[in-house]
């Protein structure tokens, strides 16, 4: 079932990099200003309280990691872990005056964490971009204290008819946007790698292959994204094949 992104992880890496500064302002143009509300609500389905530990898996520039430091102050803690120095930098510098909050370079595939330390995991448009996406769920899996949550926030291909008028959208402006910013090749392959992404069952699917448990998902504005909920249980080492 292990299925993920074709694209060398080396070009990812450079593309995030050269986006760094531009992403944020583009996250909120291309979801007609949501995104905010579909983070908020991802963090809201960890059912993180104060004192407890997060993971925020390729966090970009940290505002997921943000919104769960909130939710676990105070006495938590949260680290964010991105393949991307440029998104890291942006993410250190946006947020150094939160002590409990910290950033560091990893990949998602070895996140630098020990096993089950961890009450919760995220990962937002993060998904769709590693190689291998059960391994992704299953190092996320591996943090995760049993009974804890993996959260996963993900742009989707909308079937609905309000979805489908903002998957056209998506498709032939968020390019022209990205152009407009003189970053069009990125952009192209985010609409790109959107539509290589497995439908929202078959993430749901890939999750219970990677070990994690009673598995749901919503959609949200139409389809234009969908969030997944997994729970950790049993043992760490021993995912589904």
């Amino acid at each position: 079932m292990s299925t993920g992104n074709a694209a060398p992880p080396e070009r990812i890496e450079e593309m995030f990099d050269r986006i760094s500064g531009v992403y944020d302002a583009m996250n909120l143009a291309i979801s007609g200003f949501q995104e905010p509300r579909w983070r908020r609500r991802a963090v809201r389905e960890t059912a993180l309280g104060p004192g407890m530990t997060a993971v925020d898996v390729a966090c970009g520039t940290g505002k997921v990691s943000a919104d769960l430091y909130r939710a676990v102050s105070p006495g938590g803690s949260v680290v964010g872990i991105d393949v991307s120095e440029g998104m890291i930098a942006r993410a250190v510098a946006g947020h150094s005056d939160q002590p409990g909050l910290r950033f560091e370079v990893g990949d998602a595939l070895r996140l630098p964490l020990a096993d089950a330390t961890c009450d919760a995991a995220t990962i937002a448009f993060g998904m769709r971009n590693l190689p291998d996406y059960q391994a992704g769920f299953a190092e996320m899996r591996r943090v995760v204290r049993p009974g804890g949550r993996v959260v996963c926030l993900e742009i989707s291909r909308p079937s609905s008819r309000l979805g489908a008028l903002a998957a056209r959208w998506f498709d032939h402006v968020v390019p022209l946007i990205g152009r407009l910013v003189g970053q069009g090749s990125a952009y192209a392959y985010l609409v790109q790698s959107t539509k290589a992404y497995p439908d929202p069952d078959h993430i749901a699917r890939v999750m219970e292959a990677a070990g994690l448990e009673g598995v749901r998902w919503f959609g949200m504005s139409g389809g234009m994204v969908t969030i997944h909920i997994g729970s950790a249980t049993g043992s760490a080492h021993e995912p589904n094949q």
